[in-house]
């Protein structure tokens, strides 16, 4: 017998967000209905793909959580959602009873985009601390002189690969304090910080100035996105990646971070607490190694998940699920966590710690972190892509691919249907004259997962799963399918950024750029936001 979850409605749960106790808030629509609309602390984690996620965002099984939709009579992936939540062992639930549609007209403020508590953050840190920005017309006339400068693009370097300014060195945003100094000839030379849009530009620059750099430092205005409204060229597929610092940086670096850390009042805690908040089920705790991806490869505490400092800040909700949570933050130096630690503090998070002394003398794992994949069923079908191919012959097998919309497009088993998950049930009349039908995705977990779901919806039918999913597939050297050809429902499950489009839209780029300093007055109305930026010294 299936338990009732509760509902509450939106007054009370703005009293919930108000609180301060822990709380998840979940909106489990896919993420472009999500971004157009959504509420401030809402974490997107859609019911198609809730099972990869809800982990790694929401790892304590206890915790107060509340599921969303955005309240379409149609649709009740909420009370969906909540009900396999529970049988993963969620045991505090709750419902919005009307969804997004219930918060709006109760008069409560709705925001669009992605990453939004980020996004503010950085606008509001740029007003209180006059943080200095540089326009790309008198960047470019400056370089055109032969004006000495260091450009610091403070992006991961898959992004920094597809475009950078002309010059610009790749140091992701934590990486900037901890590797300064031995990127600038000298205390007079110029430093430009850069990202794609505002946010991680001020945020690098602010953190140069609060470190106590001599350098002259200010964000470029707009980032790569300004930079090519005011039609100027960017370079592509560059390898000017920031080397690791010298000794002397990294003891500059240590002083500057600690400066830093105590204004910020950052706490450090040393491996016998951390291991004592391991062992208690009473807070959620999220372990963050915040160096560069390469590093956490080489060696990691075996619970720690890798979250660069700089994407971190950026992106703080896909990352932690559970307001007012515990986060402890490691790296070797102690440079970069304290850095992403005040920066965290400063964002509203209000218990955010550093392990003292780093990794030394602690036990690590080499290798990509294992995620464990809760609710998959072991009484499943596979079937291999040779027999696939055979069977696909027959005119009675079909195969339905739940990859995402960016991965079926790029290439999916000829012939094959995409959908999202959530939507298996409005795929049935498609699937009614076929007797087999085979799931795929990009690596066949999602598939595993949906395959139950699907034998629930229509009994009768033989339903198989590729084992290895589309990539095995590929590996087998298979023909692959591109495009959109034969879709059920609609293409929602992915948002593009304005500059993550192929074809990248000038009116998209400034209005993204406008989006960005709009999101002030919206959070000073909403009211939930504890940000506390740190003022300038002096």
């Amino acid at each position: 017998m299936t338990t009732a979850i509760p509902t509450i409605n939106a007054e009370q749960l703005k009293a919930m967000l108000e609180d301060g106790a822990e709380l998840a808030l979940i909106d489990v629509r896919e993420q472009d209905p999500f971004s157009r609309e959504h509420l401030l602390f809402a974490c997107c984690i859609p019911l198609s793909r809730m099972e990869l996620i809800i982990d790694d965002l929401v790892p304590r099984r206890s915790v107060r959580t509340l599921v969303m939709d955005g309240g379409d009579a149609n649709e009740d992936r909420a009370a969906r959602a909540a009900e396999r939540l529970a049988a993963l062992g969620y045991s505090d639930l709750a419902i919005l009873q009307g969804g997004l549609d219930a918060w709006r007209k109760a008069g409560f403020e709705v925001f669009s985009g992605v990453n939004v508590p980020s996004k503010a953050f950085g606008e509001i840190v740029e007003q209180t601390c006059h943080t200095p920005h540089i326009t790309p017309e008198a960047l470019k006339a400056r370089l055109d002189s032969g004006e000495k400068l260091v450009i610091l693009d403070a992006r991961p370097q898959s992004e920094y690969r597809r475009m950078n300014i002309p010059g610009g060195i790749d140091t992701p945003g934590a990486e900037l304090v901890y590797r300064v100094r031995d990127l600038v000839p000298d205390a007079n030379t110029p430093v430009i910080v850069n990202c794609a849009g505002r946010t991680r530009s001020i945020i690098g620059t602010q953190s140069l100035i609060n470190a106590g750099l001599p350098n002259p430092v200010a964000a470029l205005k707009g980032g790569t996105m300004g930079w090519r409204l005011a039609g100027f060229e960017l370079e592509h597929d560059q390898q000017r990646f920031a080397a690791a610092p010298s000794p002397d940086a990294v003891a500059w670096a240590r002083r500057a971070a600690q400066r830093v850390g105590e204004r910020a009042g950052v706490r450090r805690i040393d491996a016998e607490k951390l291991q004592s908040w391991r062992e208690s089920d009473a807070r959620s705790l999220f372990i963050f190694d915040v160096r560069s991806p390469e590093e956490f490869d080489s060696g990691h505490l075996a619970d720690a998940r890798s979250a660069p400092g700089g994407q971190l800040i950026q992106a703080t909700d896909e990352y932690v699920g559970i307001r007012n949570c515990r986060i402890v933050l490691v790296d070797d130096t102690e440079v970069r966590a304290t850095m992403t630690a005040s920066w965290l503090l400063q964002l509203g998070w209000p218990e955010v710690y550093v392990l003292a002394g780093g990794l030394d003398d602690l036990p690590l794992v080499n290798g990509k972190r294992a995620t464990r994949v809760p609710g998959l069923c072991a009484d499943l079908a596979f079937i291999t892509p040779e027999q696939l191919q055979a069977r696909l012959r027959d005119g009675a097998t079909a195969v339905v691919d739940l990859a995402s919309s960016v991965s079926h497009r790029a290439g999916h088993v000829p012939g094959a249907w995409w959908t999202v998950r959530a939507r298996l049930a409005q795929a049935l009349p498609a699937l009614a004259s076929f007797s087999l039908v085979v799931l795929t995705c990009e690596d066949g977990i999602l598939a595993q997962l949906a395959a139950p779901e699907l034998s629930a919806l229509r009994p009768d039918l033989d339903v198989k799963v590729i084992s290895g999913g589309n990539q095995a597939w590929q590996d087998a050297g298979l023909g692959l399918e591109t495009g959109m050809t034969k879709v059920i429902g609609e293409i929602d499950d992915v948002w593009y950024k304005p500059y993550e489009h192929p074809e990248a839209d000038p009116q998209a780029m400034q209005g993204y750029l406008t989006w960005e300093v709009d999101l002030v007055p919206q959070i000073y109305r909403d009211g939930v936001a504890r940000f506390r930026p740190l003022a300038s010294e002096g």
